[in-house]
């Protein structure tokens, strides 16, 4: 039977996707479905089709999964954050499990048992960080989420996730619009002034900092706001505003200004204070982090004499929370403010063993190396794209004997992981930390070793992992085959992905793909993967 548009067809839901999707099969055909939940057998209203997978939507649970529970959140089904509110937790720690697994296993082709996760004691109100996309009509203002893959605000103030707190900060930003005719940004216009509104707290003191994200460069009425912010938060230490005036989903731009109290906060983890920034990286969990960080601890089994390069080291806080274990603590950060903030970190904490260099990672490794700094563990915390082949090449320059990777996002740590192993690294330990409850994703701990450092082994890599424009280094071609493989259940080739690439306008090199002859003939990407890829350049931000 060919699937249509609006079959509604009997379903039974095998796993749950990287996003959250239940999936189960129909004539062999991959169906995905929001909201149902493994073990569930539901009618499937179609939504959507294509030959290789379909969508659809919950139309009856004929059979109900032993592991469904009924959602505590009214929003659920709508907002894109939680994915698992009808789902035990117990579920959810199982399926991240086997996610990880399956990835290493599948992706990175490597054989290693995944440690228990660490589960949350407390799965609600955890987040010390929430970023509302806001809309103001007849001066009202809407705060919320954005809905599953779309920019349509779901009104979710008292979000689960986020401190109750923070639901009085959205009630007084609501009171400053109204008084003062606010409008909110308009994407299709690039007009309109509030674009986001931020709020970060630190569990460890309960610090709180309030940011308006604008399209202008100031605001009216500051010292309203400014007083309603104070009546409706005890701890709070700043109030700032953030300039981003382009035209992109980027949250923040490049200009913060302090309009009241301090430009950051301060947060205790692990025994040791930490200030952050508005841009600063910072994990958003903070009794998860803290047992991440003693994974971290764990896997590097320092005694006091290595020097230690923490690479993506954010406001240094994996690092700094080592640095009375080892000799010598390296770190490297793009972002200038968490470096100063990391700087800052060391003089409060008393930590006179750290420095930190302000650079790309990449070209942070390449100038450890030439300052002749022979570290005995680097440390990589990247964002979720990954590292890029030529950090990883730096790093095995380093002849380093031990790699701690961190990393928020399977498929790419497996990759990662890939290739160090094929330059001679051994995967000997892996601990999943669950960071963030009732949603898809979850941190990984890996701990990497090579005994015979002076080895170096010559490993071949595509050049489209080398050779990047500025679009294509937002993710590489195996990170878009693992993404379409993982989210449509299909298989697409390199030479798909570079069609859909330059039919983008994302620049390949030259010769790149390119016929070997002018008779020669190339087939075509199908429509179906052609969508599947163009989805997953969406994804990572390559297209709008």
């Amino acid at each position: 039977m060919i699937l249509k548009k609006n079959d509604k067809i009997e379903l039974l839901i095998e796993t749950v996707t990287s996003e959250g999707s239940g999936l189960g099969r129909y004539d062999g055909i991959a169906v995905f479905v929001r909201g149902a939940v493994p073990q569930d057998r539901i009618i499937a209203h179609i939504i959507k089709t294509s030959k290789s997978y379909a969508v659809g939507i919950i139309d009856k649970i004929l059979s109900p999964s032993p592991c469904r529970i009924d959602s505590d959140c009214s929003s659920s089904d709508k907002c894109g954050g939680c994915s698992f509110r009808n789902m035990t937790y117990e579920e959810e720690l199982k399926y991240k499990m086997n996610r990880i697994q399956d990835a290493l296993k599948r992706i990175g082709h490597i054989d290693v048992t995944v440690d228990e996760i660490i589960g949350a004691e407390n799965v609600n109100h955890y987040r010390n960080k929430a970023q509302y996309p806001v809309h103001i009509e007849n001066g009202e203002l809407s705060a919320g989420f954005y809905a599953y893959k779309s920019h349509r605000i779901i009104t979710c103030q008292s979000c689960l996730l986020q401190p109750p707190e923070f639901e009085k900060g959205i009630e007084a930003f609501k009171t400053w619009v109204k008084k003062n005719n606010i409008t909110s940004f308009d994407e299709k216009t690039g007009r309109g002034l509030l674009r986001h509104i931020n709020f970060r707290k630190s569990f460890g003191t309960g610090e709180i900092m309030a940011c308006a994200v604008i399209n202008e460069n100031d605001i009216p009425d500051r010292d309203f706001l400014v007083s309603l912010l104070l009546q409706a938060f005890e701890k709070l230490r700043s109030v700032v505003i953030n300039i981003n005036k382009e035209n992109t989903n980027v949250i923040l731009g490049n200009e913060t200004k302090t309009i009241w109290g301090s430009d950051k906060i301060c947060d205790i983890l692990l025994g040791k204070r930490f200030v952050i920034s508005p841009e600063s990286f910072y994990q958003i969990n903070h009794d998860q982090c803290e047992n991440l960080y003693k994974t971290v601890a764990e896997f590097a089994d320092l005694k006091g004499s290595e020097t230690v390069v923490d690479l993506y080291c954010g406001a240094g806080t994996i690092g700094l929370t080592l640095a009375d274990k080892c000799r010598e603590l390296v770190g490297i950060e793009i972002v200038p403010s968490a470096v100063e903030n990391a700087r800052e970190n060391a003089i409060i904490n008393n930590i006179t063993n750290a420095s930190f260099l302000c650079a790309d990672a990449s070209a942070g490794a390449e100038e450890v190396q030439k300052r002749g700094i022979k570290p005995d563990l680097v440390i990589l915390d990247p964002p979720r794209k990954g590292c890029p082949a030529e950090l990883l090449i730096a790093v095995e320059k380093m002849t380093v004997k031990r790699i701690v990777y961190v990393s928020c996002d399977s498929a790419t740590l497996a990759r990662d992981l890939s290739i160090l192993v094929q330059m001679g690294y051994t995967v000997s330990k892996v601990k999943p930390v669950d960071m963030f409850p009732r949603t898809p994703h979850v941190e990984t701990v890996c701990l990497l070793s090579k005994l015979n450092v002076k080895q170096h082994i010559e490993v071949e890599l595509t050049m489209d992992e080398m050779d990047l424009t500025a679009a294509e280094k937002k993710a590489s071609y195996e990170e878009i085959k693992a993404y379409v493989l993982e989210k449509f259940g299909i298989k697409v080739s390199h030479l798909y992905i570079a069609q859909v690439k330059r039919k983008c306008g994302i620049i390949e090199r030259e010769n790149y793909n390119k016929p070997k002859s002018e008779d020669s003939r190339q087939p075509k990407c199908p429509p179906e993967k052609e969508a599947a890829i163009r989805a997953a350049l969406e994804h990572f931000r390559m297209i709008g």
